[in-house]
């Protein structure tokens, strides 16, 4: 990046500005919600048993009855309903994964994306939470109650989908699932697999569980990269509700991940040539140097190259003993710099889709699997650059760095506002933030806060945790100031409205007794 240059048209602080940092203090946060606090003392209570349809597969008869008044509750009264539920001393992780559970129940896995984003956000909603101070800690599960509804209300009108009872008569041994399942999805056979991930959820340990899962889904583009998302949001959830629930999340994400959309049954993208390679990588990849010269070299491939021949440079790279760690900051920059250059959807999803592949590369015990989650990543970014029609150009590394006017949360508040109203220029301030020795915590609060009052979008979420996670794994520290800029492609800035369910969920917790 270059060096910082003053901002050639200051002006004072307008009133959004202002607005912005009484409200939302960058390091505060909470400053005049008042009845949020009032939640951080929840303890678990259940609700009501309820009727259900006898074909619907029935979750453990602890968390049955959570999942039951999510689905049952219509959308105008389901957050004055959870408040009353929270007041008399339902947890956050019942409630948790009562709406998670629900949106894997209700909502189908087909295509994996659009309304059923209201199951794949949940951890990065979690994840965001949090992080957040403690008064704001349940701001992403309201958000999440009113999603989930929209979406249940979408799959009714569609055909009104639910995930059904296993077929307990074609389940294999417990010394045959995982090998069961491991044929299924090569066979993209999604009967076959769905009794077999019944099994394998029943019998085998989590991390072995897992496995033909993390492979199944780096393998396949198709979607924009939501089959790696779905499998780490999976695991990540399971992981704070407890694996008790994992069959019939498993079960969700076997029949996703095996969706052809109408297409042949095999996997989009680079996946066979990238398979070879992996195979190919030195045995002792994992112990290779960092080299930030080694992360321009990938990332020059990953902006003008063709998908195999970007994954083919990292995978020269790696047997040359470069780090993988240094070769996901690439991947990573790629991503960030398509949103910065033409913010939308499509670029988005190459930052959380290089996101999730990052992630599976470290969960994984397999090191073909671990590899071959690195090369996609390396061969996937191209393809979101082929679909948005862009050049070689690159941004973030040759973008000249704004000096915010002022330092801490007044610069912050410049940011924000210049997201409104055009995201380059807020791009070169954050560029300038850092360099001036700006926090990157308080940058990532005000971004949390943002999404917060502002967020409307399954998408805020997603990004917005994959962004931070980003930031903070990036091996060399000159390139967490680009990673963080690349959150003018998506985040609101201060001119967006607040929500109106926000605003809504504080009058509901207002009357709390």
């Amino acid at each position: 990046m270059k060096t910082p240059t003053p901002n050639p048209n200051p002006t004072p602080p307008n009133r959004s500005r202002r607005t912005f940092l009484q409200s939302a203090s960058a390091v505060g946060l909470g400053a005049g919600l008042g009845p949020w606090a009032t939640l951080g003392s929840i303890t678990p209570a259940r609700a009501a048993e309820m009727v259900l349809e006898p074909d619907a597969v029935r979750f453990r008869p602890e968390i049955e009855p959570v999942v039951r008044w999510i689905e049952d509750t219509p959308r105008d009264q389901v957050i004055d309903v959870a408040v009353e539920q929270l007041d008399a001393g339902l947890s956050y992780r019942d409630l948790f994964a009562g709406l998670f559970l629900a949106g894997i129940r209700n909502i189908k896995p087909r295509p994996v994306g659009f309304k059923f984003h209201a199951v794949m956000v949940m951890n990065s909603a979690h994840l965001l939470g949090q992080t957040a101070p403690v008064e704001d800690r349940l701001l992403p599960m309201f958000w999440a109650l009113d999603n989930f509804k929209s979406s249940q209300a979408q799959d009714v009108q569609e055909g009104d989908w639910i995930l059904a009872k296993v077929d307990e008569a074609h389940l294999p041994t417990p010394s045959r699932a995982v090998a069961e399942l491991q044929s299924a999805f090569d066979a993209w056979d999604a009967d076959a697999a769905d009794t077999a991930t019944a099994a394998v959820a029943r019998y085998a340990g989590t991390a072995e569980a897992m496995e033909p899962f993390w492979h199944c889904a780096v393998r396949d583009w198709r979607n924009i990269g939501h089959k790696p998302i779905f499998a780490m949001q999976c695991w990540r959830t399971l992981q704070a509700i407890g694996w008790e629930h994992a069959e019939p999340v498993l079960r969700s994400l076997s029949y996703g991940i095996l969706d052809t959309q109408g297409g042949s049954a095999s996997a989009e993208g680079p996946y066979e040539p990238n398979l070879e390679l992996a195979r190919s990588i030195r045995s002792d990849w994992a112990l290779g140097r960092r080299d930030p010269g080694a992360t321009e070299t990938l990332l020059d491939a990953i902006r003008s190259s063709a998908p195999e021949e970007a994954s083919a440079e990292a995978a020269r790279l790696l047997n040359d003993g470069i780090a993988p760690e240094s070769l996901w900051d690439a991947v990573i920059l790629a991503g960030s710099e398509l949103l910065v250059r033409e913010p939308g959807i499509i670029p988005l999803h190459a930052v959380t889709a290089a996101n999730a592949l990052h992630y599976i590369s470290g969960a994984a015990a397999d090191p073909t699997t671990r590899v071959l989650a690195l090369l996609q990543g390396a061969g996937w970014v191209p393809l979101f650059r082929r679909r948005m029609n862009l050049d070689a150009s690159p941004v973030l590394t040759t973008m000249e760095a704004i000096a915010p006017e002022g330092s801490g949360d007044e610069a912050i508040a410049q940011i924000f506002e210049a997201i409104s109203d055009d995201h380059r220029r807020a791009a070169a301030l954050i560029l300038g933030y850092f360099d001036q020795g700006g926090s990157s915590d308080a940058l990532f609060a005000a971004t949390r806060h943002s999404i917060f009052r502002k967020g409307r979008d399954s998408h805020d979420y997603k990004y917005g945790a994959a962004a931070w996670e980003e930031h903070h794994l990036a091996s060399d520290p000159r390139w967490q100031p680009a990673i963080a800029a690349a959150l003018v492609g998506k985040i609101p800035g201060s001119a967006t409205r607040d929500s109106p369910l926000m605003r809504r969920a504080q009058e509901a917790v207002a009357r709390i007794s």
